[in-house]
């Protein structure tokens, strides 16, 4: 165990015994038990404590540390410094617009707090002082056997996230998830969550999972795919030409996909905007796809996925820079297999990687597209050529290029006419024409933009 954990048990231990001496009782609850028990080691330290109103809970916790509270309504503590949560049990409160929330309730028993916890594995608890584990709906059997059952019927429908956390659980934990549960789910109105939540589920099931194929899987099966993944949702039944894709529709490839871009995902420079990106790499194939010469076709489908691809990441909430690196990548995702396809001139793949908010995380993506195709061989020799060409892209790079005060020396006057004569510079620095001719070649081409300008006003 890492030094932060173990100072988080150590002081997990401390406000027990506090909590003990006043008549209470405290639990490990959550995912804590549950990692713990699969031989994982947790990431997060949530104890629950019972017999203790929050007040006096309050004033237990200032004996050790710093208590800040969040979520008022329901009282949690975290410790300044440490890792640890503290929470009171907790009733589920709904709004009559569906807003979901909490209310703190010290009055619950164990169990009671127990039953209202959504899977059996996450409604076991353990107490600190013993670690006796308390198994009140056989969570350690379902655990043992890695499937996810609902607790209740009544308390789990109380909040929809829960269609998202089965499908994240069944991801991460490689678990089945029993039929009921998945009758429950498709029963769950999940309008009203907040997007917010729902990239949280989204961002565990990519980045935690070995095949994150499994939540969109899941989704589809409880038919709730295409509300807040709708574009996922679309690529459902769109064939795709089998010489080509013999994988099947667009929707199975993409699952391909997502599961060989997991593979990489620890070598992306920005992994979960990596992981997006093969999510949503092929969304354009719906509104493209058609035959053509007796052909299945969907060219172009690389450009109109970006606006899709957008609206999917702004429903979500991702950050702007998410947007942008996802939408590009979307744009650009066909183009480094088709230059190695059609033997791209040198030239032509430093535009490539030029265009690129992260080329190398482009060239993953392509790699991942193809092995989605069902093609596992000649790959070793498609990364090599690829490589050797970044490697010759990051070499004219580093070449001196002409800037905009290379120009303004020469008399260049700032405005639009420069900046065309400085994106005809970056053509040039692209095919390796060197600073000293790039400069009176770029100034060449400037005189006559401006001469064209004057002889439109004369």
């Amino acid at each position: 165990m890492g030094t932060d954990l173990e100072h988080d048990l150590a002081l997990a231990h401390e406000v027990a015994s506090l909590v003990a001496d006043e008549g209470g009782r405290a639990y490990f609850v959550g995912g804590y038990v549950r990692d713990r028990l699969l031989g994982t080691q947790p990431n997060d330290v949530d104890i629950e404590v019972f017999g203790i109103d929050g007040p006096h809970l309050r004033e237990l916790l200032l004996r050790v540390g710093k208590p800040q509270t969040y979520g008022a309504a329901y009282e949690i503590f975290s410790i300044a410094g440490s890792g640890l949560d503290v929470s009171l049990p907790h009733r589920q409160t709904v709004t009559s617009d569906g807003t979901v929330g909490r209310v703190a309730d010290h009055s619950l028993s164990p169990q009671e707090a127990a039953r209202r916890r959504d899977l059996t594995i996450d409604a076991l608890m353990e107490d600190v002082l013993t670690g006796q584990v308390i198994d009140y709906f056989g969570g350690i059997s379902d655990l043992e056997n890695r499937i996810l059952r609902h607790v209740d019927a009544t308390t789990f429908a109380e909040d929809p996230l829960r269609v998202f956390r089965v499908a994240s659980h069944a991801a991460r934990l490689q678990a089945t998830v029993d039929p009921a549960t998945i009758e429950l789910c498709r029963n769950l109105d999940v309008t009203h969550v907040s997007a917010e939540r729902v990239l949280q589920e989204l961002e565990k099931a990519l980045m935690l999972a070995a095949r994150p194929s499994t939540f969109f899987r899941l989704l589809n099966e409880m038919g709730q795919l295409s509300g807040w993944f709708k574009e996922i949702g679309a690529l459902i039944g769109c064939e795709q030409n089998p010489v080509y894709h013999p994988e099947g529709d667009v929707f199975v490839h993409t699952m391909d996909v997502v599961d060989y871009a997991a593979l990489m995902r620890d070598e992306a420079h920005v992994p979960f905007a990596f992981m997006l990106s093969a999510l949503c790499h092929d969304v354009g194939k719906p509104l493209t796809t058609c035959v053509r010469e007796g052909h299945l076709t969907s060219w172009g489908h690389e450009k109109e996925g970006v606006k899709p691809a957008r609206e999917l990441m702004r429903r979500l909430k991702v950050s702007h820079d998410v947007v942008r690196y996802v939408t590009n990548m979307v744009e650009l995702h066909m183009r480094p297999g088709m230059l190695v396809a059609n033997v791209g001139s040198h030239k032509s793949y430093r535009r490539c990687f030029n265009a690129s908010v992260d080329p190398c995380d482009l060239i993953m993506l392509s790699m991942a597209d193809r092995m989605g195709t069902g093609a596992l061989t000649g790959n070793a020799e498609v990364v090599r050529k690829l490589t050797a060409e970044y490697e010759d892209f990051n070499r004219v790079m580093e070449l001196p290029a002409v800037r905009g005060r290379d120009l303004s020396e020469l008399g260049a006057e700032p405005g639009p006419l420069l900046g065309q004569a400085l994106r005809y510079a970056e053509k040039l620095h692209l095919a390796g024409v060197s600073k000293q001719d790039a400069l009176i070649h770029s100034m060449s081409y400037y005189r006559k933009l401006v001469t064209g300008r004057e002889g439109e006003t004369a």
